[in-house]
């Protein structure tokens, strides 16, 4: 396990090097300049030309694409992610400030998408063509068809604003300073809609591949067998059918990973929550280069470790396969 993990971390270095390359060579391809955000581009004196140029030479972005990456890079090694040319903030202070709000959404994303999905497939796939299993068909492919944005407007019209039950907007109430236990149950009930519109779309997939999973196991000799000694059907959906029957699941979580970030991304702005998401388009809509860097890495960090996790659960979830 210990020689697999370390091939694994080494395999993810130029994984990530490609990565940073074709994202910094996007970036700079992009219309605009960065240094609009400071200088008023209408305004077009010759010394606002030369203020202009002067705060180009200042951030390095009148040097070759390739002369901004390598020097990106060497800082990016030492620990040296550079400043928010908007703020003015470092990098990292803004990550770190951003990345738990993510991580809790995400995590309670995903949490909410494996209680109810695995359930709703094992029944659907134990009661094939019945009533239960046409519904969930059909609320699965609701699912997978609606676009994020539009089931977050719906969710805040509905339950925030001719419900009156959940607030809409942001992570916390900006008239209460809550401490304690009432400041968790604050930020819970913010949580609720943000991660429920990000979980709709993972738990529509993860209910129909675990249906197909467990129907295509269901079938085996070996399942038959352990029918036939008599075996009660829970055991036998526990112990034999749903152990085989994570494996592709698993496959499929690992892979889901990149369309959990991506639709946090949209989540997060829809309903004002401050993570990476937000921090990430807000960069990007004021070309603020080091920070899109830091945004893009972290995520393509988060995206690359989940599927190694992915693969080291297979081990757990079939004892045939050997990470050797």
């Amino acid at each position: 396990m210990t020689k697999y993990l370390l091939r694994r971390l080494i395999q993810m270095i130029p994984l990530l090097l490609a990565i940073s390359i074709l994202s910094f060579l996007l970036m700079h391809l992009a219309p605009g300049d960065p240094t609009a955000m400071y200088i008023d581009p209408t305004k077009s004196t010759a010394g606002s030309f030369e203020a202009q140029a002067l705060l180009r030479k200042q951030l390095g972005l009148d040097e070759p694409v390739h002369i901004q990456y390598a020097k990106w890079l060497a800082n990016t090694l030492q620990g040296n992610w550079g400043y928010s040319l908007v703020n003015r903030q470092t990098v990292w202070s803004n990550i770190m400030s951003r990345l738990p709000n993510t991580a809790l959404l995400g995590g309670v994303s995903m949490v909410l998408a494996l209680v109810f999905s695995i359930p709703i497939g094992i029944i659907s796939a134990i009661k094939q063509y019945s009533l239960f299993d046409y519904l969930a068909t059909a609320l699965a492919f609701v699912g997978i068809s609606v676009p994020t944005f539009w089931l977050g407007l719906m969710f805040m019209h509905i339950f925030g604003y001719r419900l009156m039950w959940l607030p809409v907007v942001g992570m916390r109430s900006v008239y209460h300073q809550y401490t304690g236990w009432p400041a968790v149950w604050d930020v819970g009930r913010h949580l609720i809609l943000p991660a429920t519109v990000l979980a709709m779309y993972s738990m529509a997939s993860w209910t129909r591949y675990t249906r197909s999973s467990i129907l295509e196991t269901v079938g085996m000799d070996y399942i038959r067998t352990a029918r036939s000694k008599g075996l009660r059907e829970a055991a036998v959906v526990l112990r034999h059918v749903l152990r085989n029957a994570l494996i592709p699941v698993i496959t499929l979580l690992g892979l889901s990973l990149p369309n959990l970030v991506g639709g946090a991304f949209v989540t997060e702005m829809v309903f004002g929550w401050p993570g990476m998401g937000r921090l990430g388009i807000n960069a990007i809509m004021g070309r603020d280069y080091p920070l899109i860097m830091g945004v893009t890495m972290v995520s393509s960090l988060m995206v690359v470790a989940g599927n190694l996790l992915a693969d080291v659960a297979y081990a757990w979830a079939d004892p045939r396969i050997s990470l050797k």
